[in-house]
């Protein structure tokens, strides 16, 4: 065998151990995926797949579903209805954020008039308002409406204890005439960080417990252990006596839980 072949052979020899080992490190970085939470595989402590253990998500055996205590729609006064829904999450100890319902409302004959879509943030152990105004128009025969959650679109993980700061709520006041009538309440911010764009949702209650009034309003600022006064007004009567008044902020999950 020449010189000038021996050299051809060795550089083959070498392209080839060459092509080896890129094909081996190919292989090995597909078939031996670094354990992660988004991998599709149960792993690394795992108790499902993607889901508890390690990886911030809980799995399907350890939450409990969003309950809809009521949806109702009420006549606000002036030429529209409004909706007003409570969502209930039963889990102590685990939060979902950005949960995803849809909303129904029908007329006579069971006709569809509108639907709709939005999302909230389920703390643990808390019952969540939902107010949208102007469902539909007064002249609009309502007769039901549905507020639906998916029981598997939350994406339940662990929060515990509860970082939100909520406000106090006191000196709850119905005030102005009986066709404007007019509702005052407090807000007490119990730290000593400001809180921006509170919202709060009041639910105006007749002696049989439906609700007859609903509203919402947002404070720009609370500034620390401080307060400020929510205002919340109707330009008609509200379709009969009102007995009991609720005024329930409604405190986002941050950014950072659950991440």
């Amino acid at each position: 065998m020449s010189w000038a072949t021996r050299r051809r052979v060795v550089v083959l020899i070498i392209l080839a151990l060459l092509a080896i080992a890129f094909g081996a490190v190919i292989l090995i970085s597909v078939a031996y995926q670094t354990a992660s939470c988004v991998d599709g595989v149960q792993n690394q402590g795992e108790t499902g797949i993607d889901c508890g253990g390690p990886c911030p998500y809980l799995c399907t055996d350890q939450q409990l579903a969003p309950t809809v205590l009521f949806t109702q729609t009420v006549d606000n006064g002036s030429g529209r209805v409004d909706l007003v829904a409570s969502v209930e999450n039963k889990n102590v100890t685990a939060a979902a954020r950005t949960v995803p319902y849809r909303v129904r409302v029908y007329g006579a004959n069971q006709a569809l008039l509108r639907e709709m879509a939005g999302s909230i943030d389920l703390p643990p152990a808390t019952v969540v308002p939902v107010y949208i105004p102007g469902v539909a128009a007064s002249q609009q025969s309502v007769k039901n409406a549905f507020l639906e959650i998916d029981p598997t679109a939350p994406k339940w993980f662990t929060l515990s204890p509860d970082p939100r700061i909520v406000p106090k709520v006191s000196g709850i006041r119905l005030g102005g005439t009986m066709n404007a009538p007019r509702i005052q309440a407090t807000l007490s911010n119990p730290s000593a960080t400001a809180l921006s764009n509170v919202q709060a949702v009041v639910m105006v209650y007749n002696p049989q417990g439906t609700i007859i009034g609903a509203s919402s309003t947002v404070i720009p600022v609370i500034p620390g252990q401080d307060s400020a006064t929510m205002m919340y007004t109707w330009n008609g009567p509200f379709v009969g006596a009102p007995t009991r008044i609720e005024v329930v902020p409604i405190i986002p999950l941050p950014v950072s839980a659950g991440s």
